[in-house]
């Protein structure tokens, strides 16, 4: 056990846009390279050398390669990705939970970027920026001409440089700009507070290197305020994932110790490996069990997990894991549906690989490979029903996802893209109400309709289990025989 976990290094899974995805920082030996395939590699050559003399301009060498590399391990699946030395950087930063910004959760809304939090601590918190501040200039830039994806590289930078904002605050109808010196932040994955007497709630937002650390110290405030805690509810709802130890490290907070959390399988011999609840299996090498400090009423407290399409990978590690042990009732919709691991191969100091090497299983060897983990309890998002649950993406939505029958493929993407239409439709409606209006409201909040039916969970009073929810299928291959995947 010890060897897998020194070959396997530091692993994490996760799922498209950044989330983050099973890092390996040990390059795994090798006792031969596979034989090259000469007369493809010679076709390769030939359009190199063609595009290089008959393209209608010059085409620089290394973009070709990098393209042509990227195009080949991109081709393989949805998860699978070539890191160029950009990208290798933000997916580093992405797995560390730190970055160098100005400190802001934020969002895009009506064209506008709106703060939905500053994060403790953080140059904008210091600043006196406010959760739903509108930030409609970032330095020159007015942000309605970016994507939210560009308005965060603007708002990043180098440490010590300096950005300007322009806020509109709509309570005090003003706006005002605010010069910021950007610092690395440490991102904030874990929330928690006390929604009722005697009963708290705890929201995962990624699983990220500081997830457990905070995680205990949430825990243990809640428990500080009400010793005698009747029940906890554990949000995972749009978590999609991040670090294995640390999705390992969660379960085991909750589980009997030595009891089996996750396996997983695949060609190569250290992606065959078991991972338990007990430190050797999650607390970082050198460091002592990073659970010590929780309560040791926290393994007894009714428990209910909420989750959603939005919750992939690390998360339904937890989920499947508490759901498999009998621990929690989990309560929801159906999950993302990403069973499979990728390890990262650093290719040179800046570039890297990230390849799917493995499928992971919940304790009862289960795959949820483009299935998910199934709730025990189906609970809409809203008391009106599902109603935006149609524009999540899931595994099975994805190209090029493994286990994929293709003969159904088209009908059943028909008939989500219709559902898809119609949701849009109702978010565009819901957009020119007013924040307090809105169908759906901050997770959390004493308006959050899927919270209230895990406290009633939790209470022994009536659910309001969902009328329209039900299993979707994973697609079959031929060869299937319905059976689980227990290799």
């Amino acid at each position: 056990m010890g060897q897998k976990l020194k070959i396997a290094g530091w692993v994490s899974l996760g799922v498209l846009a950044g989330a983050l995805t099973t890092v390996s920082l040990q390059t795994v030996a090798r006792n031969g390279m596979s034989p090259l395939p000469l007369e493809e590699i010679q076709q390769l050559s030939a359009v190199f050398s063609i595009i290089k003399t008959d393209y209608v301009e010059p085409v620089d060498d290394k973009k070709l390669i990098t393209d042509a590399i990227s195009g080949m391990v991109s081709s393989l699946d949805p998860h699978s990705q070539y890191f160029d030395k950009k990208s290798f950087k933000e997916f580093r930063e992405g797995t560390s939970g730190k970055f160098v910004g100005v400190g802001i959760e934020i969002t895009q809304e009506d064209g506008l970027i709106r703060i939905v939090s500053p994060i403790e601590g953080s140059p904008a918190d210091r600043a006196g920026l406010k959760t739903n501040d509108l930030i409609t200039k970032i330095d020159d830039t007015p942000v309605k001409t970016l994507s939210l994806n560009e308005a965060v590289k603007r708002m990043r930078g180098e440490p010590n440089t300096k950005v300007t904002l322009t806020i509109l605050r709509r309570d005090e109808a003003r706006d005002f700009p605010v010069t910021i010196t950007r610092e690395e932040i440490k991102t904030q994955s874990v929330k928690a507070r006390m929604v009722e007497p005697g009963y708290g709630w705890v929201r995962l937002s990624q699983f990220q290197e500081r997830t457990v650390e905070d995680f205990v110290r949430k825990v243990s405030e809640l428990y500080r305020q009400d010793p005698k805690l009747k029940g906890l509810v554990l949000d995972l709802r749009n978590d999609p994932g991040g670090l294995l130890d640390a999705a390992v490290a969660i379960s085991a907070a909750f589980l009997p110790q030595g009891v089996t959390v996750v396996s997983t399988n695949g060609q190569l011999e250290e992606s065959k490996a078991t991972f338990k609840a007990e430190p050797p299996y999650y607390a970082r090498r050198g460091s002592g069990d990073p659970l010590d400090g929780l309560p040791a009423a926290l393994k007894k407290v009714p428990l209910v997990v909420l989750v959603n399409e939005g919750s992939a990978s690390a998360s339904e590690i937890v989920a499947g894991a508490l759901q498999d042990h009998k621990r929690a009732i989990i309560m929801g919709s159906q999950t993302f549906g990403k069973g499979s691991v990728q390890t990262v191969r650093p290719l040179g100091p800046d570039t890297g690989m990230k390849l799917t090497t493995a499928l992971y299983y919940t304790p009862s060897g289960r795959s949820i490979q483009a299935k998910g983990i199934v709730p025990d309890v189906m609970v809409d998002e809203t008391a009106e029903g599902d109603v935006y649950a149609a524009l999540r993406m899931r595994e099975a939505d994805l190209d090029q996802h493994l286990s994929v029958d293709k003969a159904d493929e088209a009908a059943a993407l028909a008939a989500r893209e219709k559902a898809r239409e119609e949701a849009r439709k109702r978010l565009e409606e819901d957009r020119k109400k007013p924040p307090e209006q809105r169908r759906l409201p901050e997770f959390g909040s004493d308006k959050d309709f899927q919270l209230q039916q895990a406290l009633n969970q939790l209470k022994g009073l009536p659910v309001q289990v969902s009328k329209t929810l039900t299993e979707r299928k994973p697609e079959k291959k031929d060869n299937d025989d319905g059976g689980d995947n227990d290799e």
